[in-house]
């Protein structure tokens, strides 16, 4: 029975990890611009797709990733540039919102028509047997995948608080108005956000495509999870946003005994839970609209 319950605790803790840095991608723009990016999912799509193709065409592992990520970054640009910034003070919140769902499906198709509906698969960036942790069977990969989380939270954690950059998007996340008094322009900052987040969403991509095969479809259902464990948190609350998408992870993985048909269903469940008892999440958010 302990056994079981460190597998299922580390399975929760693995899923928890990839949503955990889809959460953050839609903290970082939410804090921004004050729209929630229903696109965000294909951006892990992107990535995934991206440094599988790469790696089976023999690119090496860490130059198809950093090529993976910076065309996710790439699309992130282009999608904030093409389809948002010409609506900004035009559209309403609930219309940009929109846009973003009519990207989501655009990017998906378009992935269909490059690439196919084929499963693609991706080697393990490590090879070798399960290592037996606490009782628990875990994959090499999936050690991967924490350890780039913790990395990429600890990277995320330097760059708000030590460069310029990070403090500029902190500033229009506290006071948009504030901000550009200073200087410093929200339309750029918000153009920042979508590049920081398509970059956050395919290292995610990367880390999973070994575990599932990278699918023109898989971004869909991981950015609504990754937007429950978001709003699990506080959508203005990074580090709750984390803890948010961690919890999701652990209640999925708890309930796996009973059916694994129910872990998607259990998701929105969560959410409207969370929506009708915490509208503001679990931990609240933090200063003005954002927090980070």
């Amino acid at each position: 029975m302990t056994g079981e319950l460190a597998q299922y605790a580390v399975t929760g803790v693995m899923l928890g990890s990839i949503y955990a840095l889809v959460a953050l991608g839609f903290v970082t723009i939410y804090s921004v611009t004050g729209v929630i990016n229903f696109a965000q999912g294909e951006f892990v799509m992107l990535g995934a797709m991206l440094a599988t193709i790469l790696v089976n065409d023999g690119t090496p592992l860490p130059l198809a990733a950093l090529a993976a990520v910076a065309g996710a970054a790439l699309a992130g640009a282009l999608i904030h540039e093409i389809a948002l910034r010409p609506a900004w003070r035009r559209v309403s919140v609930i219309g940009m919102i929109m846009i973003t769902i009519g990207v989501s499906v655009a990017v998906r198709g378009l992935a269909l028509l490059a690439w196919g509906s084929d499963p693609r698969p991706m080697p393990a960036f490590t090879p070798g047997p399960p290592i037996e942790l606490l009782g628990a069977v875990v994959t090499r990969q999936a050690l991967w995948v924490l350890a780039t989380t913790a990395v990429a939270l600890a990277a995320l954690y330097v760059f708000f608080q030590t460069t310029a950059l990070g403090r500029a998007l902190r500033a229009c996340a506290v006071n948009p108005t504030a901000a550009r008094l200073v200087g410093i322009s929200p339309r750029r900052m918000a153009l920042a956000s979508f590049v920081l987040s398509g970059a956050i969403g395919a290292l995610g991509g990367v880390v999973l495509a070994p575990i599932t095969f990278a699918t023109y479809d898989m971004g869909l259902m991981l950015g609504l999870k990754g937007f429950v464990g978001a709003v699990l948190g506080g959508l203005a609350n990074p580090p709750g946003a984390v803890a948010g998408a961690l919890i999701l992870g652990l209640l999925e993985s708890a309930a796996t005994p009973i059916s694994s048909a129910y872990k998607d269903a259990l998701a929105f469940l969560v959410l409207i839970v969370v929506m009708i008892a915490r509208p503001g999440g679990l931990f609240g958010g933090s200063i003005g609209r954002g927090g980070l």
